[in-house]
C-alpha cells in the first residue's frame, strides 16, 4: 500500500473518532435533559387530570348546545398547532409530526376546509415555508425547557380566534411521551372541549356528589376553557420536550455505535493493506536476494571453468 493511501485512512479514522466524541457528548447531554423533562412532566399530570375532570363535570350540566363543548357538526375554519423542536439530530421526531400535519391540511382542504397554522419550533417554520404554507404565528426557542408563560403565549393565539368565532376547531399535533421506549405522534382536539376524553372513558355523570354552579355552568365554562387550553398546551410542551430529548439520545447513541463500527472497519482495512504491503516487500527482498545468489553462483562457476581450461592448456 502506498504511503499516501495509508495517510488517507489514518486521517479518516481520526475524523470519525472526533465525530464519535461529539455524538457521545450529545448523547450524555440529551440523557441528562431527558431525566429533568420527565420529572417536570410527571409533576403536571395530576393537575391536568384535575382540571379536565372539573371541566367534564361542568360541561355535563350544560343543558343546551354550546360551541365550546363537543365535536362541531360542520367545520369551515380550523386552526392547527404543530409542536416540534428547534434543532435536528433527533431521528424522525420532527418529520413525523410535520408529515402528519401536512397530510391533515391536504385532506381538509380537499373537503373545503381552510386552515390557520400556528407553529412551535424552528423546524416547522422551514418545513412549511418550503411548501409555501402561510404561517399565522411561529414560536421559537421553547423546546428545551418550556415554561408556563410559553404555553400561555401560544394559548393566546388560539383562544381569541375560537371564542370570537373566527375558527370552529382548534387541533394540536405533537408527540406524546409514553415511556422511554415509546413516543407517539398524536392529533388532539383542544377546542371545543371533548367531554370525558381525559377521564379515560369515565362519564362525568358518574362523579360522586351533587354540584351547584355559581355562576352558571355556561359562564363557568367560558372562564375555565382558556385555562384548560393553557394547561393542555403546557403539558404538550413538556411531553414534546421529553420526547425530543429521548429521540436525540437514541439517535446519538446509534450514531456513536455506527462510528465505532466504522473505525473498526477502517482499521481492519488499513491493517490488512499494511500486511499485504509488508508481504510484498518481503517477497521482493527474497526474490532480489535469490537473484543475487544465482548471479554469484554463475559467476563463480564461470571463473572455475576458465581456470581449469587454462591448467589443461
Amino acid at each position: 500500500m502506498a504511503g499516501g493511501q495509508e495517510r488517507l485512512l489514518r486521517r479518516r479514522i481520526k475524523t470519525v473518532e472526533a465525530t464519535k466524541k461529539i455524538t457521545r457528548a450529545m448523547e450524555l447531554i440529551a440523557a441528562s435533559q431527558m431525566g429533568r423533562a420527565r420529572a417536570r412532566l410527571a409533576g403536571t399530570r395530576r393537575y391536568v387530570d384535575g382540571i379536565e375532570r372539573v371541566l367534564a363535570v361542568t360541561a355535563s350540566d350544560v343543558t343546551h348546545a354550546s360551541r365550546i363543548v363537543g365535536v362541531p357538526d360542520h367545520v369551515e375554519h380550523s386552526l392547527l398547532v404543530t409542536l416540534v423542536g428547534d434543532r435536528g439530530l433527533c431521528g424522525a421526531y420532527n418529520s413525523s409530526v410535520l408529515r402528519m400535519a401536512e397530510r391533515l391540511i391536504i385532506t381538509g382542504e380537499q373537503g373545503g376546509r381552510s386552515y390557520r397554522l400556528v407553529t412551535v419550533g424552528r423546524k416547522a417554520v422551514g418545513y412549511f415555508r418550503y411548501r409555501n404554507r402561510p404561517i399565522e404565528r411561529s414560536f421559537l426557542a421553547m423546546s428545551d425547557r418550556p415554561t408556563y408563560e410559553d404555553a400561555r403565549a401560544v394559548a393566546a393565539e388560539i383562544i381569541d380566534p375560537f371564542l370570537s368565532g373566527e375558527v370552529d376547531l382548534v387541533e394540536l399535533i405533537s408527540t406524546r411521551y409514553v415511556s422511554t421506549g415509546t413516543q407517539v405522534v398524536e392529533r388532539r382536539q383542544i377546542l371545543p372541549l371533548v367531554i370525558g376524553e381525559a377521564d379515560e372513558g369515565t362519564p362525568a355523570s358518574s362523579a360522586d356528589g351533587f354540584y351547584d354552579f355559581e355562576p352558571s355552568a355556561e359562564e363557568l365554562l367560558e372562564l375555565l376553557v382558556p385555562q384548560y387550553a393553557e394547561v393542555v398546551l403546557y403539558q404538550a410542551l413538556l411531553e414534546a420536550s421529553a420526547s425530543e430529548h429521548t429521540a436525540r439520545q437514541r439517535a446519538m447513541a446509534a450514531a456513536t455505535e455506527n462510528a465505532e463500527e466504522l473505525i473498526t472497519t477502517l482499521s481492519r482495512i488499513m491493517n490488512r493493506a499494511r500486511q499485504d504491503s509488508i508481504t510484498t516487500e518481503i517477497m521482493e527482498i527474497v526474490s532480489g536476494a535469490e537473484a543475487l545468489r544465482s548471479v554469484g553462483k554463475a559467476t563463480r562457476e564461470g571463473v572455475l571453468r576458465n581456470e581449469n581450461e587454462e591448467q589443461i592448456a
